[in-house]
């Protein structure tokens, strides 16, 4: 997002001050000090340690309430004009709510609330204020992920896995709501067709809730996909293959890298058989006779910074954002559903 001659910078706090918190603060400073039209103004937290550790690190104002800080920019005349809200998901909506009552767009961290009804006020609120609502979504704007798209024809078949080693971040929702909505929320605006079918089954491990997740969904195209997510894994894992007519591509969302493997009509295999043979050969990324492979090129870049900068551009030019309240609602809406289907295989199994 480029400097505006002649304009001043558009003022943003950050309600949140853990560790996505701190992450946005850092990008909005970093994008403050490449000369962008934006003034990190504001940090807001009820824990005092958290919130002088921020103000110190990010030279920073510090309030505990959003009432605080928006008394404090109406005293000193310094407008705030967005937010980014990173307080844990069961308090989303009240924030998000009560920025916006006070005529501030906001970005929400994933997952956008805690329940759809609260999703629906949000969304609500947004339309009757004319305030811009974006999810953070972060993986929409993996460099690799932006790629894919120009590629996308008929997606038949996917494979995703997420795992990460444990902490104790994030505790208070599961590892769907916490990891797996991230591919959910890609493979739909991949897919683009309801889902007909939920099949999954997940346990707790380390925590109260449900650390380990494998999902089965099957689209009304006829399109399927395998999920898997965990959160006590021994390693870290970002990675997404699928298959299409003549095509099986591999994603690794780390390493922000694009594979691709092209299957000539002449070689007489379809998408189904390319999963086949990938999955025969355990779901390798080397291809094997008679097929072509490409690394199409992908431009690195920070996901959070292309998100926040994607935010900033949408609340300047009042335009649609990227990742929609009605985006992050669909995604909430599957991850429940997907919970709904563990529970249901937890009590028929007698887990």
């Amino acid at each position: 997002m480029a400097a505006t001659a002649g304009a001043g910078p558009l003022r943003v706090a950050v309600v949140g001050a853990g560790v996505f918190g701190r992450n946005h603060l850092r990008v909005y400073r970093e994008l403050e000090q490449a000369g962008c039209a934006v003034e990190l103004a504001a940090v807001v937290d009820p824990d005092a340690g958290a919130r002088a550790k921020a103000e110190t690190e990010f030279g920073v104002r510090g309030f505990a309430t959003i009432a605080e800080c928006m008394a404090w920019a109406r005293a000193e005349k310094k407008w705030i004009g967005a937010a980014s809200v990173c307080v844990p998901t069961a308090h989303h909506a009240a924030c998000a709510r009560e920025l916006m009552a006070c005529g501030i767009d906001v970005l929400i961290e994933k997952p956008m609330a805690a329940s759809l009804e609260e999703a629906d006020a949000i969304a609500r609120a947004a339309h009757e204020l004319g305030r811009v609502v974006q999810v953070g979504h972060l993986e929409r704007f993996n460099p690799a992920v932006r790629a894919v798209r120009g590629l996308l024809s008929r997606p038949l078949f996917f494979e995703v896995h997420r795992l990460s080693v444990f902490t104790p971040r994030s505790l208070d929702v599961d590892v769907v709501l916490d990891l797996m909505i991230h591919d959910l929320d890609i493979v739909m605006s991949f897919v683009a067709s309801p889902v007909r079918e939920v099949r999954a089954v997940g346990l707790p491990v380390l925590s109260d809730k449900v650390d380990i997740a494998n999902v089965r969904l099957e689209f009304e195209n006829g399109c399927v996909a395998n999920f898997t997510a965990s959160r006590v894994s021994t390693e870290r894992v970002r990675k997404m293959r699928f298959f299409q007519p003549h095509q099986y591509l591999s994603l690794d969302f780390a390493r922000q890298d694009l594979l691709v493997i092209d299957v000539s009509d002449a070689a007489g295999m379809d998408a189904v058989q390319l999963a086949a043979m990938a999955a025969a050969a355990g779901g390798s990324d080397h291809p094997s006779e008679g097929l072509s492979l490409r690394k199409v090129p992908v431009a690195p870049g920070e996901p959070l910074r292309l998100e926040i900068e994607a935010f900033l551009d949408a609340v300047q030019t009042r335009s649609e954002p990227v990742v929609t309240a009605e985006d992050g609602r669909a995604a909430l809406a599957l991850a429940l559903e997907i919970n709904a289907a563990i529970a249901a295989h937890a009590r028929s199994t007698g887990l």
